[in-house]
């Protein structure tokens, strides 16, 4: 038995060797495949990035380009839109300041506004009559001026400008 049991020591051996070297084989392989897994993951990543980058150079320019032509779109509806809106309320309601309150100008909307109901509430004395044909006349004025200007003037003064009176 003890011859039986070297032959089946030196099988023994034999298998472990195999399994070793096998086992070294296969981590070999392994490490091979890791590190061409890894060459093929950062070639994948520098792709996406360079597509990434061009993407968001697009979408950037396509975004300046969108703007660029809503600037454009609104400065010309939004111009003339708001000159005859304004001339005609002025013409209309220019008493109670609603063309102010539509260009934007609040206080001075709110200073005609409470010119009429004070001219109103004092319009049993003389002076209250006054005051609401001053604001009248006032809107009338400054309707007929903003129908007579041109588009790119109206905006120029009125709208960028900002200039609140006449």
């Amino acid at each position: 038995m003890s011859e039986e049991n070297k032959d089946l020591g030196d099988k023994a051996k034999d298998a472990a060797k195999g399994a070793k070297k096998s086992a070294k084989e296969f981590a070999k392989d392994a490490k091979e495949s890791a590190k061409e897994f890894a060459e093929e993951t950062k070639e994948a990543a520098k792709e996406f990035k360079e597509d990434t980058k061009e993407a968001a150079k697009d979408f950037k320019e396509e975004a300046k380009k969108t703007a660029s032509e809503f600037k454009e779109g609104l400065a010309s509806a939004g111009g003339d839109n708001k000159k005859i809106l304004a001339g005609v309320l002025a013409i209309v309601f220019g008493q109670l300041g609603v063309h102010k309150f539509i260009l934007g100008y609040q206080k001075e909307g709110i200073i005609m506004l409470v010119a009429t109901v004070i001219g109103y509430a004092t319009m049993c004395f003389i002076i209250g009559s006054f005051i609401v044909m001053a604001t009248a006349i006032v809107g009338l004025i400054e309707g007929i001026i903003y129908l007579t200007k041109s588009d790119e003037d109206f905006y120029n003064t009125y709208q960028v400008g900002k200039k609140p009176w006449f």
